[in-house]
């Protein structure tokens, strides 16, 4: 029996649980929004213990191939667009998303805001 936490729904394991978030994305963007209140209220998690939840979600997330993107915008011609400023390999994107939500205050984030996507359903805009 593992003796990692338990989301309170669904009584999966963290590991499993983070497993399922980054299964998403064949369907859709997974975004900061889903991630960090799935720490928080799924398993009760704050400060130190959600900032490595989130981390281990994003590292998850990117192992999947998935890319940092926000929204083109309800009108825009693209549903997703690659956001470079995150940084181009997985630790590098880790350390930077996360440095910018604690520096935001480690929030629940809003929709509007960062996700993650499959390179296929995201434009990259040119250098």
């Amino acid at each position: 029996m593992s003796d990692e936490p338990r989301e309170k729904r669904s009584g999966e394991t963290m590991g499993d649980y983070i497993v399922q978030v980054a299964n998403e994305l064949p369907v859709d963007a997974v975004g900061m929004w889903q991630i960090v209140p799935g720490g928080r209220q799924g398993f009760d998690l704050e400060g130190d213990a959600l900032t490595d939840y989130v981390r281990r979600c994003i590292a998850e997330i990117l192992s999947r191939g998935a890319v940092p993107v926000i929204g083109g915008g309800a009108d825009g011609p693209h549903d997703w667009i690659v956001e470079r400023r995150y940084g181009s390999r997985p630790e590098e994107i880790i350390e930077n998303v996360i440095r910018e939500w604690l520096a935001n205050g480690a929030q629940d984030e809003d929709p509007g805001g960062l996700w993650f996507a499959l390179p296929q359903y995201a434009w990259t805009p040119p250098s």
